[in-house]
């Protein structure tokens, strides 16, 4: 496991994040308490220090899990929740952005976490109510008060997100240093706006959903009646999930390691976040961090995503228009603060 630095920060990161949505068994799915200690051990083992839960997470067990979990070095690792999802239901201030949830769900979520602080305190889903800068001042005062360190930005609008940035680095509060939302080679819609934008202004980003819910597994290709998600699923899905069994036969790799690579291997500043339901399933995951892809196997990858990222993109970037801004110099400029392809240490195949 090798580290990085989270946004702007200094805070050192491993380069994989555990997820913790499977901790816990309220929701019907899930792990055991002792399976997630399984788990847990394993990412440690690995050379882990990320993990990465939130408030609602199977009711609350996720974070009491964790808490148990991290107690005894809790120093060693860095712990991030999230606030927003209503907890109760029939409450009106139960969820949202607002400083009132904010304060109740943060002080909650330290309870079951059974520590007086979280690394990493993120906004888990934007409300399209409460004013950008009441949150951005409301998130400063809690980093001011020691009890969360750092602040982060989840599914949310890349308009909102800069705003936010913006008025953190005019007011001299704490900015967002990480971004997070579902990315996979099955969803790359954060290429149009999110992932510029975090490339621009330095924030980290952690992906989650790599699988696509297993599809690019090959989980759902079986037609039969027992594979019930097939139709849900789609052809074009199943049709990625193909070529990442392919590419997984010919390197000798298997297709969860193969999709995490290809998330990893894309050009902007991430660290992924990987979960699972099983100590196996996890250390399979892992595996991924090993495998670095050739291009001819990204390139074929890309291919099937059939993706466009659209306009202003695919506009400005387009040959046409660079010779229209760049002339024939376009080549010729280094931009160092252009996404650059990252460096995996692994092999490549």
């Amino acid at each position: 496991m090798r580290y990085t630095l989270l946004g702007r920060s200094g805070l050192r990161v491993s380069e994989v994040a555990l997820g913790t949505m499977t901790f816990g068994e309220t929701w019907g799915w899930g792990a055991s308490e002792d399976e997630c200690r399984r788990m847990f051990d394993a990412f440690v083992e690995a050379g882990g220090n990320f993990v990465d839960t939130a408030c609602n997470y199977t009711d609350g067990q996720s974070e009491e899990i964790l808490g148990r979990l991290v107690a005894p070095e809790r120093e060693r690792f860095v712990v991030a929740t999230k606030y927003t999802l209503n907890m109760r239901r029939d409450d009106p201030n139960a969820g949202g952005n607002h400083r009132k949830n904010l304060v109740q769900t943060l002080e909650s979520s330290l309870r079951r976490l059974g520590t007086d602080y979280v690394d990493l305190l993120w906004l888990h889903m934007w409300d399209g109510m409460t004013p950008v800068d009441e949150v951005v001042r409301a998130l400063d005062d809690l980093v001011s008060s020691g009890k969360a360190h750092y602040v982060g930005i989840s599914d949310t609008p890349a308009w909102v997100a800069a705003q936010a940035v913006a008025i953190a680095d005019l007011r001299g509060w704490s900015r967002f240093v990480a971004l997070q939302a579902p990315y996979s080679l099955a969803d790359r819609d954060v290429e149009r706006d999110l992932l510029p934008m975090a490339s621009a202004l330095g924030l980290t980003f952690t992906p989650w959903g790599m699988l696509e819910g297993g599809a690019l597994t090959g989980k759902y290709l079986d037609e039969s009646a027992e594979s019930r998600r097939y139709d849900e699923v789609g052809p074009k899905t199943n049709a990625m999930a193909r070529e990442v069994l392919a590419v997984a036969d010919e390197v000798g790799a298997t297709p969860a390691q193969v999709a995490i690579a290809w998330v990893r291997a894309q050009p902007w500043h991430s660290v992924p976040i990987v979960g699972a339901r099983s100590e196996a399933q996890l250390r399979e995951n892992l595996g991924a961090l090993d495998l670095e892809l050739g291009p001819e196997c990204i390139g074929r990858l890309d291919a099937v995503s059939e993706f466009t990222p659209g306009f202003p993109r695919a506009f400005l970037e387009s040959e046409h228009v660079r010779g229209l801004i760049f002339g024939d110099t376009f080549e010729l400029i280094d931009d160092p603060r252009a996404p650059r392809a990252r460096e995996v240490v692994g092999t490549t195949v």
